[in-house]
């Protein structure tokens, strides 16, 4: 089989660490985090940011809506970052020298418009991909297939010569269903082993310095 012609990262807990839960536990405790969840859909609020909503007006919104809570909703917004770190910085390495060899690199990630800025800021790597699917801009998230289409079609690359990273089964599984390349994220050193059996990196480049 020939080697991959594009790789394509997820971001959250891929390229960076996405905790809210252990953000919540650090900050209010985890009783008042598994209270605050078990009220509040704040997965479902994220997910309308994801496609697209904007960032601010969406998570004060649903502060209003659960006053009892409101705090501690805002926090998603006003304090955002600390939800997404540390940077995962094998991954980064990865990135930066699969692109250093000519592979082309594409995130495919569920991420707000706003929330992308504010990561990108944090994270100057998230703005060297050489293609950008992020669903906050494109109004469609994983795993719908159409996300995945949009990619294809863009990018001009076949699935099959398409090699996927992301840490959710459910989102590998889609792309899978479309014939691409997948690898289920579980950690830097399974992609680096990954990256160096398509033949992309060296065992030595795949390495962290």
């Amino acid at each position: 089989m020939t080697r991959p012609e594009a790789v394509v990262f997820d971001i959250g807990n891929v390229l960076l660490h996405w905790d809210p839960h252990a953000f919540y536990d650090r900050v209010i405790g985890p009783e008042r985090r598994a209270a605050l969840f078990a009220a509040v859909d704040l997965d479902g609020m994220n997910e309308q940011v994801d496609l697209g909503a904007d960032f601010r007006a969406t998570i004060y919104a649903k502060a209003e809506e659960h006053p009892d809570f409101g705090d501690e909703i805002r926090m998603w917004h006003d304090r955002w970052i600390e939800m997404a770190e540390p940077g995962i910085d094998h991954s980064m390495h990865l990135m930066r020298t699969l692109q250093g060899k000519g592979v082309p690199v594409f995130s495919l990630s569920n991420f707000g418009v706003d929330s992308y800025v504010v990561a990108a800021q944090r994270y100057p790597i998230l703005n060297e991909f050489d293609r950008d699917f992020v669903s906050g801009h494109l109004k469609m998230i994983k795993p719908d297939a159409a996300i995945y289409e949009v990619l294809e079609t863009q990018s001009g690359v076949a699935p099959g010569a398409l090699l996927f990273t992301d840490d959710r089964a459910d989102n590998i599984s889609a792309a899978q269903a479309r014939g691409w390349r997948t690898h289920l994220f579980e950690g830097p050193e399974g992609w680096a082993a990954r990256l160096v059996a398509e033949s992309l990196l060296t065992a030595e480049e795949a390495s962290m310095p």
